[in-house]
């Protein structure tokens, strides 16, 4: 029994260790409590860290600090490795739009802090981490704290911790409620928000139909496959040829032939140059296959053709069978022989019945091939994202260069990892479980890190008057959010897309949770995708300028 009175009352590394599987544990089980339709999530481990502590817990400072910064580092290549294929193919929709509304709002939040500061007098590190509380973003209180930390200023570093605790509870409740009350002033019907999304998305969508093609160009019959492909590249995919009612895969030595009908993936947005090169034109969004042909779908798992081209893999040469269609990242890819095909990507295959065995063992198609974890990406990506947020960044007006930091280096990175998807024979693919995994035990590590190191001087604060932090996160947080609100209306935004756009300019999960239980549609989930990259990058550097201005 002296053993473990001797662990529970110490401080050492064994003891800060326990304290933090407490931490998690209880935090977890605090954050799944729901109340109105409304939970903590993973905040519940922050605010069962600040308890803890605040009974007597004692914890060593270095363990924590070294938990704190490398929980950091898994959530942000977490979060880049995921969002990076949406966030860069969004601003060929109207992601620049999103974005630049979503920086005002992080602009906003930025002077209305710096405001309260010069009329305040609050001092610097507890201003910057209430800013970093009130829009809830842990990544900027990390680069906050570690430039405290590097100025040989720790106490400063706890107090911004404090800052932070104390704004975050209405920093996440503060924009479900503007949210709400949107909803309630304006008397939104959540039904026509969703039919007006729908009918938006679908217009704006470049969809991938079925095409049907009666060849009646004469300057098409007798020409082969292979001269039809090279006019038509990226406009259409060929899958299959019905000749005198018999189906035939689409292979590159065929002539055709008065009659012939082919059939393959396109878009409406090329069907009048489809009719003017080859003949009519009809759309369709399924087509029944029939006969010995079949259409399948195959997991890429092959590593050895990961990062090659269509006319690389060359499956169309080799079997009678092409490759349509190509979904990766939720995106849906019409391949051209340029296309790359990558590592995780699932391909349509439209070819002979028997031919499938051949053709999935040649890509892969292995679930246990794919689940094996490759973690030398992951540690590349550590060590870049530190080296490039060890870069000091020099800002005209300020006394010191800011940093990306441990939290902007290794998101940028994972960005660049993820868009990318392979640099040579590297890929870096990470299955969306070893993804969510990797991302929920970097939150939790660093806000158990966060309240437990802050906690024991959360009651004092408040009751010597550290209360008024939290009518200035308030403040920090409701003002932007209004703003923002109210200039969507003006300019006819969805509601629901808003939402997810405030949500993500916020940083906010639990704001997003909330979102998306208003209605079963993606517009949410996607406008925060959208901005979260971005908005992330600006409060990390934002939350560094605030305090160099302020010191």
């Amino acid at each position: 029994m002296e053993v473990f009175k001797n662990l529970f009352t110490g401080s050492g590394i064994t003891a800060t260790i326990l304290y933090l599987g407490i931490t998690a544990f209880t935090g977890i089980l605090l954050g799944r409590l729901e109340i109105r339709k409304l939970k903590l999530g993973v905040a519940g481990v922050l605010f069962s860290g600040l308890l803890l502590a605040h009974f007597g817990v004692r914890t060593d400072l270095h363990v924590l600090t070294f938990v704190r910064d490398f929980g950091l580092i898994l959530f942000v290549y977490a979060v880049g490795i995921d969002v990076g294929p949406r966030f860069f193919s969004s601003f060929r929709r109207e992601g620049l739009k999103l974005n630049l509304f979503a920086a005002g709002i992080v602009l906003t939040g930025f002077l209305t802090a710096f405001l309260l500061h010069l009329w305040r007098d609050v001092p610097p590190a507890v201003i910057s981490g209430i800013m970093s509380g009130a829009v809830t973003n842990t990544p900027g209180l990390g680069a906050v704290q570690q430039v405290l930390t590097d100025m040989g200023r720790a106490d400063d570093a706890a107090q911004a911790g404090l800052g932070y605790a104390v704004a975050y509870p209405f920093g996440v409740l503060g924009v479900i409620l503007a949210m709400v009350l949107y909803r309630y002033f304006f008397r939104i019907k959540i039904n026509n928000e969703v039919e007006d999304f729908n009918r938006q998305y679908h217009q704006n969508r470049v969809k991938l139909e079925s095409v049907e093609i009666h060849i009646t160009n004469p300057n098409i019959i007798g020409r082969k496959i292979r001269y039809v492909k090279q006019v038509v590249d990226r406009e259409l995919v060929l899958s299959r040829i019905l000749r005198k009612g018999t189906y035939m895969v689409a292979a590159e030595e065929i002539v055709l032939e008065d009659g012939d009908i082919l059939y393959g993936v396109s878009s409406a947005e090329h069907a009048d140059n489809l009719r003017m090169t080859m003949g009519d034109v009809k759309f369709a969004d399924k087509r029944e296959i029939t006969g010995d042909l079949a259409m399948f779908h195959v997991l890429v798992t092959n590593r050895k053709l990961a990062g090659k081209t269509i006319e690389q893999v060359g499956i169309y040469r080799r079997y009678e069978a092409n490759i349509t269609r190509i979904f990766r990242s939720g995106l849906e890819i019409l391949p051209t022989r340029d296309t790359t095909i990558e590592l995780g990507d699932t391909v349509r295959v439209v070819g002979k019945r028997d031919l499938l065995p051949d053709i999935r063992q040649e890509l892969g198609n292995s679930l246990i091939e794919l689940a094996h974890p490759n973690t030398v990406p992951l540690f590349l990506g550590i060590v870049l994202g530190i080296l490039l947020g060890s870069i000091p960044v020099f800002i005209p007006g300020l006394p010191a260069p800011v940093k990306l930091g441990m939290a902007g280096g290794p998101l940028i990175v994972a960005l660049l990892f993820g868009y990318r998807g392979r640099i040579g024979k590297l890929d870096f693919y990470m299955t969306p479980g070893a993804n969510m995994m990797l991302r929920e035990l970097g939150i939790i590590l660093f806000l158990a890190c966060v309240g437990l190191g802050s906690g024991a001087e959360l009651v004092k604060t408040l009751v010597n008057g550290g209360y008024i932090w939290l009518l200035y996160g308030a403040a920090i947080t409701f003002v932007p959010v209004a703003l923002a609100t109210i200039v969507g209306r003006c300019m006819k935004m969805n509601y629901l897309q808003l939402c997810g756009l405030v949500s993500g300019a916020m940083t906010d999960p639990p704001a997003l949770e909330f979102a998306n239980s208003l209605a079963p549609v993606h517009a949410q989930s996607t406008a925060y995708a959208t901005v979260y990259p971005l908005t992330m990058f600006l409060r990390i550097i934002l939350a560094q300028t605030l305090l160099f201005l302020t010191l």
